[in-house]
C-alpha cells in the first residue's frame, strides 16, 4: 500500500511540474530532463527568427516530443504576415502529402477487419483499371505514345508504396506526364472520385506495375478504396475511426468557417524565385477528399498521430493498429528489384527506402539528414514536414507554409538544429 502511495504522489507530482496546455498532446518537460539541450534548442528560434526576418520564410511552428514529453513547442513569425497577424501553436496548415500516411493508416485498420487485401488488384475494388496499358519505351529509354499490356495487375500493395505506375503529371515532361493530371489537389478540384478513377483507367501508366517507384496517385485511389470499402466518405471515415480516437480536434479535409481565421498564408512571393506563389484555398471543399494531398492539420494534431505510429498503433487510451501491422507499414516495401525514384519526389529523402505510404531509413549514411535506422516520415509540398525516430524516443513536427523549393532547405535545417541537441 505504501509503495502504491508513493507511485500515486510521484505521478501526482509529475503532472503538476508539466500540466497539460489545451493543446498540448502530452505532459510537457524541461528539454534537459529528458536528454536535450535547452541552450543548444535555442537555436531553433534563432534560425527560425532571422529567416522570418529575412522574408524567406512567414513563420513556422515546431513540436518536439521526448520520451513520452512534450519539450519543444513554439509559433514563430506570422500565420499572415500582410495583416500582420502573429503565428500561434494552434495555427491550422495545409499539410499536403503529410496526407498520405494518414489514408495509409486508415486503409490498415480496413485490412485488420478483413475488408480489404494488401496482396488484391485494385481491379476487384474497380473493375475499369482491369487491363492496363503502360507505356511502350523508345531505344533511349524514353516513353512514347506506343503502348504495351500490363505484365501484371496494379494492386493494393502498389497504391501504398507508388509502384502502380499511375504518375503525377506535374513531376516529368515526357508524352505520358502530359495526360496525367498534375496532382492530388489539382485532380480534386477538377473531377469528382468517379471521374478521376475513370480518367487514370483510360491512360497507359509509366511503369509496369510493381517495378519502380514513382511519386503518383496511389494514396489518392486508396483513399477511394477505403470510402468504397467502408461505405462511408473518407472525410467521415478518418474522423470516426483516427481523427476522433487520437483527439485530432483540428484536422480534416476542408476547415470550417469557425476555424478559418487560423489558416496560415504562405509569402505571396517564392522568396528565391520571385515569382507569385499560393496554396490550395482548404476553406473550399474539393469535388472529392484525395488521399493524396487535400487534408490540413495543426502540429499539435500530428504529433499524436506521429506518436501512435512510434507507439506502435496506440496513444493514450486510442488503440488504431495492432503493432504487427504498424512494424508491416513501417518496413521498407520496396527490394532490390524495384527501382527507387524518391530522390525525384523529394531529395532530402534520397536513399530512404518507402514503407506503406511514408519513407524508411536504411541505413545511417549516405541520406542527407540525420537520424536513425527504422526512422520514418513523409513531407508536404506545401513546406510541412515531421519524422518519428523510435531509437531515439523522438518525434518532431514541422509546420510552415514555405511550397517553393526552399522547402527542402528547412526539412534539412531543423533536423540538423534537432539532433544537434541531442545530450544523452
Amino acid at each position: 500500500m505504501l509503495v502504491r502511495l508513493l507511485a500515486l504522489s510521484m505521478t501526482i507530482a509529475l503532472l503538476a511540474a508539466a500540466p497539460l496546455r489545451a493543446a498540448d498532446p502530452l505532459p510537457r518537460a524541461k528539454p534537459d530532463e529528458v536528454g536535450l539541450s535547452s541552450a543548444r534548442l535555442a537555436r531553433i528560434a534563432t534560425v527560425m527568427n532571422a529567416d522570418i526576418e529575412a522574408g524567406k520564410l512567414p513563420g513556422a511552428v515546431v513540436a518536439i516530443a521526448r520520451k513520452g514529453r512534450l519539450v519543444y513547442f513554439e509559433a514563430f513569425g506570422f500565420r499572415d504576415k500582410a495583416a500582420g497577424v502573429r503565428m500561434t501553436t494552434d495555427t491550422i496548415f495545409n499539410i499536403a502529402s503529410m496526407t498520405k500516411p494518414m489514408v495509409a493508416v486508415g486503409a490498415l485498420m480496413l485490412t485488420e477487419q478483413g475488408a480489404l487485401n494488401i496482396a488484391d488488384p485494385l481491379a476487384r475494388y474497380f473493375p475499369q483499371f482491369a487491363k492496363m496499358s503502360v507505356a511502350q519505351r523508345d531505344e533511349s529509354g524514353e516513353p512514347t505514345s506506343a503502348t504495351v499490356p500490363a505484365a501484371r495487375a496494379i494492386t493494393i500493395q502498389d497504391l501504398f508504396r507508388h509502384t502502380s505506375g499511375l504518375i503525377y503529371g506535374g513531376r516529368g515532361s515526357t508524352v505520358v506526364h502530359k495526360l496525367y493530371p498534375s496532382g492530388s489537389t489539382t485532380a480534386a478540384a477538377d473531377l469528382t472520385g468517379a471521374e478521376f478513377l475513370d480518367r487514370l483507367a483510360s491512360l497507359p501508366l509509366l511503369h509496369q506495375p510493381g517495378t519502380v517507384w514513382d511519386y503518383g496517385f496511389g494514396l489518392d485511389v486508396l483513399g477511394l478504396v477505403i470510402e468504397k470499402q467502408a461505405r462511408q466518405p473518407l472525410p467521415d471515415y478518418m474522423q470516426d475511426h483516427l481523427f476522433k480516437p487520437l483527439g485530432m480536434v483540428d484536422t480534416g479535409f476542408v476547415i470550417p468557417h469557425d476555424k478559418a481565421a487560423r489558416y496560415a498564408k504562405a509569402l505571396p512571393q517564392d522568396p528565391e524565385t520571385g515569382r507569385p506563389q499560393s496554396l490550395t484555398d482548404s476553406t473550399q471543399p474539393t469535388k472529392f477528399a484525395c488521399g493524396g494531398g487535400c487534408a490540413v492539420s495543426t502540429a499539435s494534431d500530428y504529433l499524436r498521430f506521429a506518436l501512435m505510429l512510434m507507439h506502435g498503433g496506440t496513444f493514450g487510451e486510442a488503440h488504431i493498429l495492432g503493432r504487427k501491422t504498424v512494424e508491416y507499414m513501417l518496413s521498407d516495401q520496396l527490394g532490390p528489384d524495384i527501382k527507387n525514384l524518391i530522390v525525384n519526389a523529394d531529395p532530402t529523402r534520397a536513399d530512404y527506402g518507402f514503407g506503406l505510404g511514408l519513407a524508411v531509413r536504411q541505413t545511417e549514411g549516405r541520406v542527407r539528414l540525420m537520424g536513425s535506422v527504422g526512422d520514418f516520415s513523409w513531407p508536404g509540398a506545401s513546406g510541412t514536414n515531421w519524422w518519428a525516430d523510435p531509437k531515439e524516443e523522438l518525434v518532431v513536427v514541422f509546420m510552415a507554409h514555405s511550397p517553393g523549393t526552399i522547402r527542402w532547405h528547412y526539412r534539412e535545417v531543423i533536423n540538423a538544429l534537432v539532433y544537434q541537441a541531442l545530450a544523452g
